[in-house]
């Protein structure tokens, strides 16, 4: 938006929409049937530091029009969202990444950005993915399908409190509190004397402590053996 397409949000859209219905037709000319994903990625264009934006509340717009116009098609949709302007796994970072990526995913964006970017394109970062990897795992969370059962009401529980009860001590408590909340991996939720005494670790220390651990320890799943045999040959594989 300002560079290659016109300095609007609907005008940026309708531009983005033409080129990708255009692509789409090509590629059912090519190949009748060729299943196919609405990319909506469009950004907007800084004009302070002559720097395409990443993560502007501009591209969260986007996200959520974008998985409109292409759902409104029937088709999967693709979309520039969860990433960063960030240099590094800081604040502005989780901001960014969280907030364009809720937007996404509650409107039903089907993939979402491209995972480990630092910086707008300008390079790649496990620590980035760490942090994202967490904003996925909260985000997926949040668009959960919740539980409307009589169980989840608890309405024996709610009648039993009424005394003045607490909830806290119940066999419905104990058994549900799994399923009902989410419990992060790397967010920090201590008391903040629990949380000073433990060494005051900062959000940024944590991931990095958690990609050393991944880096490790972690043992990659092989690729079956007929699509490693593939890829062995240098063959495309469909």
């Amino acid at each position: 938006m300002g560079l290659s397409a016109p300095m609007g949000l609907a005008g940026t859209m309708a531009q983005e929409n033409a080129e990708i219905l255009a692509g789409i037709c090509i590629t059912q000319v090519i190949r009748e049937g060729m299943p196919v994903c609405y990319g909506g990625i469009c950004h907007a264009f800084d004009m302070g530091t002559t720097q395409l934006i990443f993560s502007g509340p501009e591209q969260a717009i986007f996200g959520v029009a974008m998985t409109q116009m292409g759902k409104s098609y029937g088709l999967p949709v693709y979309i520039n969202v969860g990433l960063t302007d960030s240099k590094r796994p800081d604040a502005q970072a989780g901001l960014e990444v969280a907030a364009t990526m809720m937007l996404g995913a509650g409107a039903g964006a089907d993939v979402l950005g491209h995972m480990g970017i630092a910086g707008v394109d300008q390079a790649a970062s496990l620590d980035m993915l760490v942090l994202q990897n967490e904003a996925i795992s909260y985000v997926e969370s949040a668009c959960r399908e919740l539980d409307f059962s009589a169980d989840a009401f608890g309405f024996d529980e709610i009648a039993e409190a009424a005394s003045g009860d607490s909830f806290i001590g119940t066999e419905h408590t104990a058994r549900r509190f799994r399923d009902e909340l989410w419990f992060p991996s790397l967010l920090d939720r201590e008391f903040y004397d629990a949380w000073r005494d433990a060494g005051a670790v900062s959000t940024e220390q944590r991931i990095a402590a958690r990609k050393s651990e991944i880096l490790a320890t972690h043992e990659p799943e092989p690729m079956p053996g007929d699509m490693s045999a593939a890829v062995a040959r240098r063959e495309l594989v469909r």
